[in-house]
Order: structure tokens, then C-alpha cells, then sequence
């Protein structure tokens, strides 16, 4: 599964219109919730703080059209606490973006 180029910023110009700067701001607030949602499963300790952060990170996804990143949150919301595997394609979707 892959990315649609421009999904997030397509998905941000229906929501502002065609401003540029705009859209711009809000890509880079939308990247900072993601990494903040990353962050809050890199920090969890817990099944109950892994899958609220999970499902935080996947609504995150969902409202920005950022599908592959929505997927592999949910796979995390019903996998381990810290899961190696997924931690890193969290991380490569995440960077993708």
C-alpha cells in the first residue's frame, strides 16, 4: 500500500481552498501531530496507553487522507506493546509523509 501523491495536501486544499501558505502551515502541523503520535507510542509502557495512542495516530491519518500511515496504526492498535516490527514501519510511514 502506498501513498497517493498529494492525498494530504489535496485532502488540505478542499478543506482552506487555494491558498498555498495556508496549506503549507497546516502540512507542517499536521506533521508535527504525527510525530507527537509516534512519540506517544514509542512512550507507552502499557496496552491501554499503546492502543489510545494507536487510535489517536490512525484518526490523525484518517482526517489527512494519509492512508498507509492510517493501515499500520490500526495493525499496532491490536498488536504488542512496542512491537519491533511495526515500531519501524511506523517510523518509514512517518517519514514518508
Amino acid at each position: 500500500m502506498a501513498y497517493e501523491p498529494g492525498a494530504i495536501d489535496a485532502t488540505l486544499a478542499a478543506a482552506v481552498g487555494d491558498e498555498p501558505l495556508l496549506i503549507a502551515e497546516l502540512r507542517i502541523a499536521f506533521l508535527e501531530s504525527v510525530r507527537r503520535g509516534l512519540h506517544g507510542l514509542e512512550c507507552a509502557v502499557d496496552e491501554a496507553e499503546w492502543k489510545g495512542a494507536a487510535w489517536r495516530l490512525r484518526g490523525l491519518a484518517a482526517s489527512f487522507g494519509a492512508v498507509r500511515l492510517m493501515a499500520i496504526a490500526t495493525e499496532a492498535a491490536a498488536c504488542e506493546v512496542q512491537d519491533p516490527a511495526l515500531m519501524l514501519r511506523l517510523r518509514r510511514a512517518v517519514e514518508e509523509l
